[in-house]
């Protein structure tokens, strides 16, 4: 089924779910950037994140930081079932805490009237976090879903805001993977099957502006 054409983007009840916003995935010098630069530089996924935050804030919609739980020594060393990711995220000591790679993209600094959400341990925003919480208490009932990586935390966020009620929306040029056909995947296949719209960075800043 194809997903449905977006409706306007109100800005009392819309927020941008900006995931795993860290220097780990977004500079140069990143644990992870060259695993994800070749795509990101293809989308153009720093201009169009930086265009995305700044027509929300200038519409009134609000920020929220999804964040990755930052590692710290003996993660995952004692866990009965981590994933072959989450093991290697603690091998490379990814998005370490106090570290500059664990730390949000100068260009995506949380400000005053942002949400920070408790950081998640696996790929959904909204497992074992107060996300679902936070966006109820702020009256936020449509959800777009922007930053790292594609076909996995962003579809693993974007899957449990539609099962929560939540109105979804992709932007396939705000995002970014390790690979095109997780990039072809994430959109593609798979997105169409929970996000209520696909767009791109233009189409999405032109809907903020109509609303």
């Amino acid at each position: 089924m194809e997903p449905q054409s977006p409706s306007p983007y109100e800005a009392a009840s819309t927020a941008i779910l900006l995931v795993d916003p860290y220097n780990d995935f977004l500079s140069e010098g990143g644990k992870l950037w060259p695993l994800a630069k070749e795509i990101a530089e293809e989308v153009r996924l720093l201009d169009h994140l930086r265009s995305i935050v700044a027509a929300a804030r200038q519409a009134g919609i609000r920020i929220v930081f999804v964040p990755h739980h930052r590692w710290e020594p003996g993660d995952y060393e004692q866990w009965k079932h981590p994933t072959h990711t989450q093991i290697a995220s603690g091998q490379r000591q990814t998005f370490a805490k106090d570290s500059w790679g664990g730390t949000f993209h100068d260009d995506f600094q949380a400000r005053p009237g942002d949400i920070v959400i408790k950081e998640h341990w696996a790929q959904s925003g909204f497992a074992n976090t107060d996300l679902d919480q936070q966006l109820k208490q702020h009256g936020i009932e449509r959800v777009v879903v922007v930053g790292m990586l594609a076909n996995t935390c962003i579809e693993s966020t974007s899957r449990f805001a539609m099962e929560l009620g939540y109105h979804v929306t992709l932007v396939t040029d705000a995002t970014a993977a390790f690979s095109r056909e997780a990039m072809h995947a994430a959109h593609a296949i798979n997105g169409p099957t929970f996000a209520h719209a696909i767009l791109t960075t233009d189409a999405l800043v032109a809907a903020f502006a109509a609303a």
